[in-house]
């Protein structure tokens, strides 16, 4: 991770010069794209995509009043535990608003594989934020 931030503002410094940004808007914007782009890029470097067998996962309904009682931090927690192919879809599809075919691009995987990755990935955020709550595990309802 600390190679992605250092590449980042590596990045930044070096193209800041002739840039003019006519918002704050758009600055955020420009240094949120490399940020995320550094990061692509660490984890291209990295561990491949695990994809997951059906078996693999178990689906789950998650209560209300679990969902209702998990913080900020226990969340970002539970999303930090995916695997890093489900975790990367997830984060850019639902957190940075990216589609499925500039995911596919991105990445340089299937935008069916992509589609495939956040429902798993959704599928095992379920189960795990369910796994939190012990009571509600014992009457937790398998599809």
């Amino acid at each position: 991770m600390e190679d992605a931030v250092a590449n980042s503002i590596y990045i930044m410094l070096e193209k800041m010069g002739p840039c003019k940004f006519e918002s704050v808007g758009a600055f955020e914007s420009w240094i949120k794209r490399i940020v995320v782009n550094e990061c692509l890029a660490l984890i291209k470097r990295g561990k491949p995509f695990k994809i997951l067998d059906e078996q693999e996962i178990e689906t789950y309904h998650a209560d209300d009043i679990v969902i209702e009682n998990l913080t900020a931090d226990k969340i970002l927690e539970v999303i930090s535990g995916l695997p890093v192919g489900y975790r990367t879809v997830f984060n850019l599809y639902e957190i940075e608003g990216y589609s499925h075919s500039e995911i596919s691009e991105t990445l340089g995987i299937g935008v069916g594989t992509s589609k495939s990755q956040l429902s798993k990935a959704k599928v095992l955020l379920q189960k795990r934020i369910i796994e939190l709550d012990p009571a509600y595990g014992k009457r937790k309802l398998v599809l």
